[in-house]
């Protein structure tokens, strides 16, 4: 889940090779009755009858089946889940006979490859080191969906174990699921580490996703594809049965094609559970509902803060998206404090040397929890299997960031402790909460992310910079909707506060959203064009 780097039930492999080439061959992508629809659509079909959970969910594999791996070949979703259909039915039944759940009842949903599901579905990072391992449970994620009458409807595609293996990465690329792309532009990156699930949701393969980040692994992709998505506070949503990067910048959060969803959602996720006790701080801020935060004057009377220093300048074409995503919240009545620095800039010093202690710890101690389920035990054997297997997992970039995790020692290290705590007050205390509070504000905004970069296996990613890094080292929220696009390619504000600031963030990004109206569905185009 970390971007910090630069970059039917059968699993979908794809060897690198003609049929997994950077450029698809733009076949033209047949229309979708369920396109742009969203969960309150979908709900009100339901209710009517004039559709019901099974229709959706076959409708939904059948946009798997006809964009995936076939037209545009998006390789967004590395399997589908072959319980899909049978629990839809079983849910049409309760509907029938109890009445809905709630909001999520019946409602397809894609999972990113690194959330546990205890089923027929495999959970892997995209990693054949982990090809076949199930799972003993659900991850709480998991089980939260399915609480709620989601219909699980596969595992999305992903940067090979969130991105961490390698800083010489292609984003969107595994082992498992191929090259994933942008629906925009079939030849340019979905970002990662969520890609699957950004380029899923903008391309109508399911209803909504989830994904999950380390630093902008939510936003990014999000961004990129045109669709919000929101990073929640370290603490609110369980990472019980994640694979893991960092336990103190890790988090799962929605993806969807609209801020109400995204409430919804994360209504559905958040909670406490003992599994994971950073979520002890859930029992008082967890909430079932967070569409009653949002409001479409929702921007009236909002103090909100241009984050300019280190978060602004690396591309003028997100520059000028916010730029008039700004001007638009002024005529919407916020009041405007530019710039709102963040008084600390060098928050993400460490943060590179914190994630790589971390992962050796923290997917260790995962990789033991699975016991027999799990081919492999540690990142040792990881390692030698990727080096073992390096024609099919290391083609196009190498394992340097998990060599130099093998290395780390324990996390009791002083250099390991006095990072995290530099980077946490710097971030936090010293860096969001200081400017808050000095300018009073509800908010600091700022680009999300650059447009879409080409796809390329020989240099890796072409990153030119984001935002997301402040709120995600912090661990506070950070939500990003769509504000404009550049040839063709969307692009992405952010808002981000204070810790547990989710009831403010979705109430500003829901007014903004509903003023611009900045999401397009995507045209699938083979190139970009003037």
């Amino acid at each position: 889940a970390a971007v910090v780097t630069g970059g039917g039930g059968a699993p979908a492999r794809a060897a690198p090779g003609a049929a997994d080439t950077p450029v698809a061959a733009g076949a033209a992508v047949p229309a979708f009755e369920l396109d742009e629809l969203t969960v309150a659509d979908l709900q009100r079909m339901m209710k009517d009858g004039s559709s019901s959970a099974s229709r959706l969910t076959e409708l939904y594999l059948g946009r798997i089946e006809a964009t995936n791996r076939s037209g545009p070949q998006l390789r967004a979703v590395i399997e589908t889940n072959p319980e899909a259909l049978a629990i839809a039915a079983a849910l049409d039944r309760e509907r029938r006979e109890k009445g809905p759940r709630g909001p999520l009842h019946g409602i397809p949903v894609l999972l990113k490859d690194n959330i546990d599901t205890h089923d027929a579905m495999t959970t892997t990072a995209g990693s054949l080191a982990l090809e076949g391992s199930r799972p003993p449970r659900d991850s709480f994620v998991a089980e939260r969906l399915r609480a709620a009458g989601a219909v699980l409807l596969g595992k999305a595609n992903l940067s090979e174990w969130a991105n961490i293996r390698s800083n010489r990465s292609t984003s969107g690329w595994s082992a498992r699921g191929g090259q994933c792309r942008n629906p925009y532009v079939l030849d340019r990156n979905p970002c990662g580490s969520s890609s699957g699930s950004g380029s899923a949701v903008a391309a109508n393969l399911c209803a909504i996703a989830v994904g999950t980040e380390t630093d902008g692994s939510i936003i990014c992709p999000s961004g990129m594809n045109g669709i919000v998505g929101m990073k929640p506070t370290l603490g609110l949503v369980s990472r019980a049965g994640i694979i893991p990067i960092s336990h103190s910048q890790d988090t799962a959060g929605p993806m969807t094609r609209t801020v109400r969803d995204t409430a919804l959602l994360l209504g559905a996720m958040a909670g406490y559970d003992p599994r994971d006790p950073i979520t002890a701080a859930a029992r008082e801020h967890a909430l079932a509902d967070y569409t009653r935060f949002l409001d479409k004057d929702g921007l009236r009377g909002a103090r909100i803060g241009v984050a300019r220093k280190r978060l602004w300048g690396y591309s003028p074409h997100p520059d000028a998206a916010a730029a008039e995503a700004i001007e638009l919240m002024k005529k919407a009545g916020a009041e405007i404090v530019d710039p709102a620095d963040l008084p600390a800039d060098d928050f993400d010093r460490d943060e590179l040397e914190v994630l790589l202690y971390e992962l050796k710890a923290d997917l260790n101690a995962y990789l033991e929890s699975l016991g027999k389920a799990a081919p492999v035990k540690s990142l040792a054997e990881v390692i030698h299997f990727n080096e073992k297997n390096k024609d099919r997992e290391m083609p196009f970039f190498g394992q340097e960031l998990f060599l130099a995790a093998q290395e780390k020692g324990p996390l009791t290290d002083q250099k390991y402790l006095g990072a995290l705590a530099h980077g946490k007050k710097r971030a936090g205390a010293e860096g969001i909460d200081a400017v808050m509070a000095e300018h009073k504000l509800d908010a600091l905004v700022a680009p999300s992310v650059s447009p879409a970069y080409p796809i390329d296996w020989v240099n890796g990613d072409h990153f030119l910079g984001a935002s997301s890094s402040p709120a995600a080292i912090a661990g506070y929220p950070n939500i990003t909707v769509p504000c404009g696009f550049s040839f063709g390619l969307p692009l992405g504000i952010s808002f981000f506060g204070r810790a547990f600031s989710e009831p403010v963030l979705l109430r500003l990004a829901y007014a903004f959203e509903q003023a611009s109206q900045a999401r397009r569905p995507p045209q699938f185009r083979p190139t970009v064009t003037a």
